[in-house]
Parts: C-alpha cells; structure tokens; sequence
C-alpha cells in the first residue's frame, strides 16, 4: 500500500470516528452528567467539555461528513490515475 493511500484512508477513518463521536453526543444528550466526547489528538492539558451544545454537534457532523466526501474523492483521484497510467503503459 502506497503512502497517498494510505493517508486517504487515515482521513476518512477520521472523518468516521468525528461523525461516530458527534453522533454519540447527541444521543447522550440528555445525559446531565456526560462528558463530551471527542476525536482530537492527543495532549494531556485539554480538559474534556463538559456541556453539550447542539449546534456544534451539527456543525461537527457536517465538518466530519464534508472530510469523508473530500478524502473519497482524493482516492477516486488517485484511482482514476492510477487506471490511466497502466492503460499508457498497456
């Protein structure tokens, strides 16, 4: 597996677990005493938000679902590429 692959397939793991981690927020909504979840990386002096908003779940969740469908086309790119190289050198 090549580097650009790879990478591609890390950005939309990542855009998965965002929307994952929105999505759990909102349902855990009612929830007085949830922590926020989050994908962020890791640092040992963020503290985790303690209050849930539901206009930055949205917004986290259009962010996440714009990611994924950005990185798929990079790949369909990549794909595409890829076919017409082997078709000049068939």
């Amino acid at each position: 597996m090549n580097v650009a692959l790879s990478s591609v397939l890390s950005g939309i793991s990542s855009a998965n677990e965002r929307l994952r981690a929105s999505a759990a927020n909102v349902a855990n909504l009612a929830a007085a005493n949830e922590s926020r979840a989050g994908v962020e990386p890791t640092n040992v002096d963020v503290a985790p938000q303690r209050e849930i908003n539901p206009a930055n779940e949205v917004v986290e969740q259009q962010a996440a679902a714009y990611a994924f469908i950005a990185n798929l086309k990079v790949l369909q790119a990549q794909l595409n590429t890829t076919v017409a190289l082997l078709d000049i050198k068939a």
